[in-house]
């Protein structure tokens, strides 16, 4: 979940934000938008290494999800192997 709501973030910034500020001579959007994306990729950051460290995730598994969340539209290719691990770990369980 918070994948995907740092990925909608970097779309809001680089499509909203970014075109209002430089189209439309709007700062306050990238400043606004900015700081939330911000937040998100912090957090994101955060989650992925809870998951390192609570469910043994390999380093590989990390940089993976990590450089996902550096390209555009990258949360969102991932997502589907993400649910696919989560469904396993509640079988598991």
């Amino acid at each position: 979940m918070v994948g995907l709501c740092e990925g909608t973030s970097t779309l809001l910034l680089f499509f909203i934000a970014m075109p209002l500020k430089y189209m439309a001579g709007k700062p306050m959007a990238v400043s606004i938008i900015g700081a939330i994306h911000g937040a998100l990729f912090i957090l994101y950051c955060a989650a992925l290494w809870h998951a390192m460290t609570l469910h043994t995730k390999p380093l590989k598994w990390t940089v993976k999800y990590f450089v996902a969340a550096l390209v555009p539209f990258g949360p969102f290719l991932v997502d589907g192997s993400l649910k696919r691990e989560l469904n396993e770990l509640i079988e598991d369980d």
